[in-house]
Formats: structure tokens, sequence, C-alpha cells
């Protein structure tokens, strides 16, 4: 029941992603972008869905043409926490209230680790 949709989205979002070069998604969420850049990092992460085994080498990748630790934390924990793309999926399976309270939550945790990398790495 879940896989048929799941496969569709994690298909258009991977389409997506490959459109999009390196180098400006990291101009985006550079290390010199601030807070601007991490809340830009948490949307695209949210909206976004990739596996885990695609979101950490993407993650290397973003660091590797300069995008900021603390950015590329909160982009990937909201990817792998976050699913605003799923919210219907979700929704249909748990009801309106605890799929939205989960995302919620989850969208402040990736916050926190934002500034754990923050405070380790500054």
């Amino acid at each position: 029941m879940i896989l048929s949709p799941l496969a569709s989205v994690i298909l258009l979002v991977t389409l997506a992603l490959t459109a999009l070069p390196p180098s400006l998604l990291s101009r985006l969420v550079g290390a010199q972008s601030g807070f601007l850049g991490v809340l830009l990092a948490s949307v695209a992460g949210s909206v976004t869905l990739i596996p885990g085994f695609a979101a950490f080498p993407m993650a290397r990748m973003l660091l590797d043409n300069g995008a900021g630790i603390v950015q590329v934390g909160v982009l990937v924990s909201t990817l792998m926490m976050v699913g605003v793309v799923t919210l219907p999926m979700e929704r249909s399976i748990f009801g309106w209230k605890a799929a939205l309270a989960r995302n919620v939550l989850a969208y402040g945790h990736s916050f926190i680790v934002g500034l754990a990398l923050w405070m380790a790495f500054r």
C-alpha cells in the first residue's frame, strides 16, 4: 500500500535534485549564509525525500563545495525526519493530528541538531 506512492515521490525528487548544480546549492547554504541558509536548508530538506544512502553522499558533496556544516546538518536532519511531500500518505495511515505533530516535532529537532553542530564546530 505504501510502496507505490513512496517510490514515485523518491523518483520525482531525485529527478528534480539532479537538475540543480551542486555549486548553486552550496552557495545558498554556504557557511557564510548564516541563519537564512539554515532556514533555507530546513525548508529544502522538509519538502524533499531522499533515502539515507543518497542523503549522506549528497551531504559530503555539498560540504566539499563550500556548504556549511550547520546548514548541511539541518538539511540532512530534515531530509530524514520531516516529510511535507509524504504528509498526505502519512495522514491516511496515522491521522492528521499525529502526522502534523510528528512533523512539527521533527522540524524543531532539526534546529536543535543545527545548534549542537554550531556549538561543536564554531
